[in-house]
């Protein structure tokens, strides 16, 4: 269960979702700043990442192509790292849900 926070979401909140999903990883640590979405789709469906993302082109992505990869789509217009962790941290174990089923591909998290 490897998350791949994408360079809209803070890079600190890595940390606090390790214990859950261990081998998660920030674009930042990857060395994938400014990279496009086509190359993060790629590496995300190579190394076996779901894609944690603001940004609605990974969600239209979804739609277009299916998984591999699989995307979480963080809906929380401008809300920042605090409601994201917050948010991650609460819904953790839909978090694990959505990735152990294999039939979905879309997890859409609203606060």
């Amino acid at each position: 269960m490897k998350l791949l926070f994408d360079e809209n979401i803070s890079s600190k909140l890595v940390k606090f979702i390790l214990d859950d999903f261990p081998e998660s990883s920030h674009i930042d640590y990857l060395k994938m700043q400014g990279t496009t979405d086509l190359n993060i789709w790629e590496y995300a469906k190579k190394y076996g990442y779901t894609i944690v993302s603001k940004d609605n082109d990974f969600r239209q992505r979804i739609f277009l192509f299916g998984p591999p990869p699989k995307v979480i789509w963080l809906s929380v217009g401008n809300g920042g790292t605090k409601v994201i962790k917050a948010l991650l941290l609460k819904r953790t174990i839909e978090i694990k849900k959505f990735l152990e089923d294999p039939t979905e591909g879309l997890l859409v998290l609203e606060r």
